[in-house]
């Protein structure tokens, strides 16, 4: 008579060798998202015949606004942090649905953030009425002030502000812990502290958001100004601002900021940055990156 033995069950894997396999599960499932897609898809030309289809890496962060190394990691499966900042950003390059987007959240093992704080996929059609703002500076942006959509107008001006791409593509971010801010943002003291109320005011609708609650806590660790503003409980609604920037090719600009809601995104709106005077207006198209080139 044989007699059966039991099934040997294999062992349950340690913390880290699951945090391994997910960064693994992670690492492929990018891969593949990027292989879906075309260079028309983020609108650069095809280009010569690739070799193998989908983006390239390079392609993906310079999209998403991360750095390449960073990024390649992150396909490399290595074991390096991601924020929920920098994974919407790739989210948005790679045109992740809202399945995609939550599958992704959980493989990098952080906290689903709820539906309504999900940033929508910009239509194409809204990305044009961004580029046609150029020559004049132009962004669309949320509620939580992350950077949705910006034209080369935008992305010229404010090319000098950063030692390297801003892998967290938010204003408020930027605002607070690029070194450079304060030698170009000239009327600082003034401008920062409205910003801040009015992140504050639409932060009401977000309470208890894991992607609200998140960067809240680690903009306040990074940045005594932010907790210290913050603190404040100061509200204020968006309008009409003149802001002062010391640009090192152009010199002073005066730049009002005017804000365009979008109907079909709520709470998304479209900054649009003006020259308030004649001097900064003719001064402007030295801050092209083609003109300083």
């Amino acid at each position: 008579m044989t007699t059966l033995q039991p099934a040997i069950r294999p062992a349950s894997e340690t913390p880290a060798a699951v945090a391994g396999h997910r960064r693994r599960e992670l690492a492929e499932f990018l891969r593949t998202r990027r292989a879906r897609l075309t260079p028309e898809d983020i609108g650069l030309a095809p280009g010569v015949r690739r070799r193998t289809p989908g983006l390239r890496r390079e392609e993906v962060a310079q999209e998403a606004g991360v750095g390449i190394t960073w990024y390649t990691w992150l396909e490399q499966g290595r074991p390096i942090k991601a924020s929920s900042q920098v994974l919407d950003s790739v989210a948005r390059a790679l045109r992740l649905d809202e399945a995609e987007r939550e599958h992704m959240y959980q493989l990098a093992d952080l906290p689903l953030r709820l539906t309504r704080t999900d940033a929508p996929v910009v239509s194409e059609a809204l990305r044009e009425v961004v580029d046609s703002l150029d020559p004049l500076p132009a962004a669309l942006l949320n509620s939580r002030w992350d950077l949705l959509a910006t034209n080369e107008a935008y992305r010229d001006i404010f090319s000098f502000w950063h030692d390297e791409p801003c892998q967290m593509r938010n204003i408020l971010w930027c605002t607070f812990t690029e070194p450079e801010v304060r030698a170009r943002y000239l009327n600082f003291e003034d401008e920062a502290p409205r910003t801040v109320a009015q992140f504050r005011a639409a932060s009401a609708n977000h309470l208890g958001e894991p992607a609200w609650t998140e960067f809240i806590r680690e903009l306040t660790e990074r940045s005594v100004d932010f907790a210290a503003m913050w603190a404040r409980h100061d509200v204020a609604r968006p309008g009409v601002r003149v802001k002062h920037f010391l640009d090192p090719r152009a010199g002073l600009l005066r730049m009002q900021t005017s804000s365009l809601a979008v109907s079909d995104m709520p709470e998304a709106r479209i900054v649009v940055y003006t020259p308030a005077d004649d001097e900064t207006r003719g001064r402007l198209p030295l801050t092209r990156v083609a003109a300083g080139q």
